[in-house]
């Protein structure tokens, strides 16, 4: 039987130049991996850095906040709608004919009549009378130029929210800003369920007072003391808790009307209350939305120093 020949000195040299190349990718992952086990937060600012950018996407955007430039009420009977402040819904002159439509409010029903000849449209399809369904729920959407608008049913009262994607609020928005992002601001809380079906009185900016449905409330502790948060439930499909605060920030360095904060469902007993995720409300952008005010139980006497600064600042 023959032997194998020897190894050239060629192959050694290869041998050893492969080997020296493992033990170094092998002591770099080392290194690598512990650099990022040292550097926890690293990942996690990134994460909140892509939420806030998406935050604010979403108010620039043609159906953001940032366009909303009417609510109008409805009474019972006729409301005429079109361009000038002659109509019960008046439009941008600009967007809208005089005389753009109809809507009828009768026994909580809307019913529009488009005026003959107009550009106006409904679903994207060219409108025609019929009956309009409000929102919260799957609601109908009428557009004519630049104009997007809806019905919108609050409590028993009906109205229409007008929105402009070439709103001035729109064009001169410069940005969100916001406190450091910090992980001491990610709080985990202990979640406290209701033991029963509860709900909470919330008011809005309006006046009017509605019970929402709350699950329970979440406690957690800052500089040694301990608050609670009690949650409500934004709609019967809601997938997140939701809290309306206000903190001793509140008309200092944040918005007056206070802020909000979601929050994923509570897991074995436990909720994340991320504070750098804290928000404005929409009425902080436009005076036209209808935001619940923070209600006496979440009004907290400690500074929350994370979150959306006050954009009026």
């Amino acid at each position: 039987m023959k032997r194998c020949c020897p190894a050239s000195p060629v192959r050694i040299a290869l041998l050893i130049g492969l080997l020296t190349a493992l033990v170094w990718l092998v002591v770099s992952g080392v290194g690598w991996a512990s650099q990022a086990a040292e550097q926890p937060g690293a990942t996690y600012a990134g994460t909140i850095e892509a939420w806030r950018a998406d935050r604010e996407a979403e108010l620039r955007a043609d159906d953001g906040w940032l366009t909303l430039v009417g609510l109008f009420w409805l009474h019972e009977g006729p409301n005429a709608m079109g361009g000038g402040d002659a109509n019960a819904v008046p439009l941008p002159a600009s967007s809208s004919p005089a005389r753009l439509a109809v809507m009828d409010l009768t026994a909580g029903v809307v019913r529009i009549t488009p005026e003959p000849g107009t550009a106006l449209r409904i679903n994207g399809k060219p409108a025609s009378a019929q009956t309009l369904a409000p929102q919260p729920g799957d609601y109908d959407v009428l557009t004519i130029g630049s104009l997007t608008f809806f019905v919108i049913k609050r409590g028993d009262r009906f109205g229409v929210r007008v929105k402009d994607r070439e709103s001035e609020a729109r064009r001169t928005f410069t940005g969100l800003r916001w406190f450091p992002i910090r992980e001491a601001s990610r709080i985990r809380a202990r979640f406290v369920a209701h033991a029963a079906p509860t709900s909470i009185m919330i008011a809005n900016v309006l006046g009017s007072i509605d019970p929402w449905p709350s699950p329970g409330y979440a406690v957690f502790t800052l500089d040694g003391r301990e608050y609670r948060l009690h949650a409500v439930l934004d709609g019967a499909d809601a997938k997140e808790l939701f809290f309306v605060f206000r903190d001793l920030t509140t008309g200092q360095e944040t918005y007056p009307g206070g802020r909000f904060l979601y929050a994923a469902m509570p897991v074995n007993g436990e909720v994340v209350l991320d504070f750098n995720k804290a928000h404005s409300p929409p009425c902080a952008f436009t005076p036209f939305a209808t935001c619940p005010v923070p209600p006496k139980e979440n009004h907290l006497a400690v500074r929350i120093e994370a979150g959306e600064l006050n954009p009026h600042r």
